[in-house]
């Protein structure tokens, strides 16, 4: 025994003095890794034979109370574990996250054989404390690991073999270790495998409970790339709230996502999944049986099943709330636009947007599909523009696998498809290729399409369409297709530019509420009056992108005029744009503008002044120099 015990410190201090080992104990790089450790950092011996430390029963008893519904959730699978290894001189055992044992399971008869070996409720089998051994370096890992009899650092430990698997918290925190042990001594590495494999499987099924258990009565989505492995280990579990923001995601998740826990955490859903939130919402169930599938934004099919309340989606036919999904619809024209839209949408009626560039067509058509009866089914965008002509083809009607040089073997299916049952929105429409509209046209008539080299599938699929040229001087110049012209153009209609909405003040708090993504940031009021003026030559979506960055670069929650880019602050903003109005018309319209805001908040100052985006001081100058109080007669 004590010759045994000298060769194996001989072995330990080969590779400390580093000499690797291309074969025994130390091969395995995990092994040799916490070997140094022991030796360099724990100051360790390898032939000390003492018995492991056991923590006072009160702290044992305190630990187990912190791990309270954990020990619950483990000890049915601990339990199922031990019976799965029935008859192999097993010990099922779960610690803390130091290593202390909190439970075990095994034979009434092998009790004494585990005790005497040192695995005793509260033994503490941390790693700077017993060398490398299961739990231990498991601990230090973070993964799953084999410590096989002579790969324990502590001569003492030899007769052991011992496999560990560890349990995370729904942030990522290490919980606790699941750990089978064996002292048997014909225990051959090979055999472990299978063992392994059972303790990691069980080791992800208390991961799981407990992070299902963590967000119990609140929003949780489980997915996977396959429907039938929802609620098996490899699941994704994310759970998040009633904003839609992400709390917590677990590895599995992570896996799928291809994103850290960091890039995660916080995110809304829709930046995460191609989906809207009242949408997603309306799909819970208190107990899912049935998944459905999610895209992520990368385009990536997932299927998924949401726990939770289900929320209503609010048709929007009747009353167009302002907080349309995505869109802000406080001008009183643009709210008739939608209404009008929505209902002619209704009817398979396909729409023609009209606007300036990043007047917020794309919005405006996502905002329709999803307050529709189609918002459960895909929304489907392609920009006619950003396509070369070469491609357009393959992108709009997909083709077979093998149809062409370069073709991918499985084949891809094309936008149209990918729109079938949902809503198709064709972006600057007026820059398809001729025989592209000529296809199209007939896919339109037909209800059907034929990818390249495949056989006509049948569609449903509703179109909107947009472009910010004259559609009607294109079919004039032979550019575009009249019959394709008149098939798209069931109901025109043109989103007005930034500087025409009557709702820029709405306007603008919606988007700085969307970039500041949760954090309180706000513009002083110079800063606000500033943007406000601004004529926007690049619309909202200029707009966007300027508070996008002053939101990144806002460190004390508060925006300054200052900090506005130079144009905002330098330019005479609408001054060319207001050359051709008469003095009085200004008058005029400023004085009803600001009657009607004054009278929808009952003349409440502080709210009129707010939705304006002025200081109440402005507002009262205003008041003043129109001669408004709030009992004068009406024009």
């Amino acid at each position: 025994m004590h010759n045994r015990a000298n060769r194996h410190a001989q072995q330990v201090l080969t590779v400390a003095q580093g000499r690797s080992q291309l074969a025994g104990p130390a091969a395995d790089s995990s092994v040799a890794r916490s070997w140094l450790r022991c030796l360099q950092q724990h100051n360790l011996d390898p032939v000390q034979n003492m018995a492991p430390a056991v923590i006072e029963h009160a702290r044992m008893l305190e630990r187990r109370e912190e791990l309270q519904q954990v020990l619950e959730i483990a000890n049915n699978e601990m339990n199922s574990l031990h019976r799965q290894l029935a008859g192999s001189g097993h010990a099922v055992l779960l610690t803390d996250a130091h290593g202390v044992i909190l439970n075990c399971v095994t034979e009434q008869a092998e009790k004494r054989s585990f005790e005497q070996a040192g695995l005793w409720l509260g033994a503490d089998w941390s790693e700077a404390c017993e060398g490398t051994n299961g739990i231990g370096t498991c601990l230090v890992e973070r993964q799953p690991l084999t410590i096989h009899q002579n790969e324990h650092f502590r001569s003492r430990h030899t007769g052991l073999t011992c496999s560990a698997s560890p349990v995370f918290d729904p942030h990522g925190n290490l919980l606790a270790v699941l750990d089978v042990s064996s002292v048997r001594h014909d225990v051959s590495r090979q055999s472990q495998f299978h063992t392994m494999a059972l303790v990691n499987l069980s080791a992800k099924a208390i991961e799981g409970c407990h992070f299902l258990r963590s967000y119990e009565g609140e929003w949780l989505l489980r997915f996977h790339a396959q429907a039938e492995y929802i609620g098996q280990f490899s699941e994704a579990l994310l759970a998040f709230d009633s904003d839609g923001r992400v709390r917590a995601v677990n590895q599995g998740a992570i896996n799928l996502l291809g994103l850290s826990r960091k890039q995660l955490l916080g995110r809304t859903l829709v930046e995460v999944f191609d989906c809207h939130l009242d949408d997603l919402l309306s799909r819970a169930s208190p107990q899912p049986s049935a998944s459905w599938p999610l895209y992520t934004q990368r385009g990536q099919l997932l299927f998924a099943m949401l726990r939770g309340q289900p929320r209503r989606r609010v048709h929007a036919l009747g009353t167009v709330a302002l907080a349309t999904p995505g869109l802000c619809l406080a001008d009183p024209a643009l709210q008739g636009a939608f209404r009008r839209a929505l209902r002619v949408y209704e009817r398979d009626v396909p729409l023609l947007i009209g606007g300036e560039t990043g007047t917020g067509k794309e919005a405006f058509a996502k905002a329709l599909h999803h307050v529709s009866s189609r918002g459960g089914k895909p929304f489907v965008a392609l920009n006619c523009a950003a396509i070369p002509e070469s491609l357009i083809e393959s992108e709009l009607f997909g083709y077979r696998g093998g149809s062409f040089t370069g073709a991918r073997k499985e084949g891809m299916r094309g936008k149209l498809q990918q729109a079938d049952g949902g809503t198709l929105f064709l972006d600057e429409i007026g820059d398809m290729p001729l025989a592209m509209q000529t296809r199209l046209l007939r896919v339109l008539e037909e209800r059907q399409v034929e990818p390249i080299g495949g056989e006509p599938q049948a569609i449903d699929v509703r179109v909107i369409s947009a472009s910010h040229r004259d559609l009607n001087q294109r079919v004039a110049s032979r550019e575009f297709r009249q019959d394709l012209f008149y098939r798209l153009n069931g109901l025109e209609f043109e989103l007005p530019p930034l500087r025409e909405r009557s709702d820029k003040p709405a306007l603008l708090d919606f988007l700085l509420a969307e970039e500041a993504r949760g954090q309180p940031v706000r513009l002083d009021d110079d800063a606000r009056e500033a943007l406000l003026a601004y004529a926007w030559p690049g619309n909202v979506r200029q707009l966007r992108n300027v508070l996008r960055t002053l939101c990144a670069l806002c460190e004390q929650g508060v925006i300054t005029y200052a900090e506005l880019p130079a144009p905002m602050r330098q330019a005479q903003p609408l001054q060319a744009h207001l050359l051709t109005v008469k003095p009085n018309q200004l008058g005029d319209a400023e004085r009803q503008a600001l009657r009607v805001v004054l009278e929808a908040q009952h003349w409440h100052i502080s709210r009129a002044a707010e939705h304006l985006g002025i200081s109440r001081n402005t507002l009262y100058r205003k008041l003043r120099k129109h001669g408004i109080t709030r009992f004068d007669e009406r024009p």
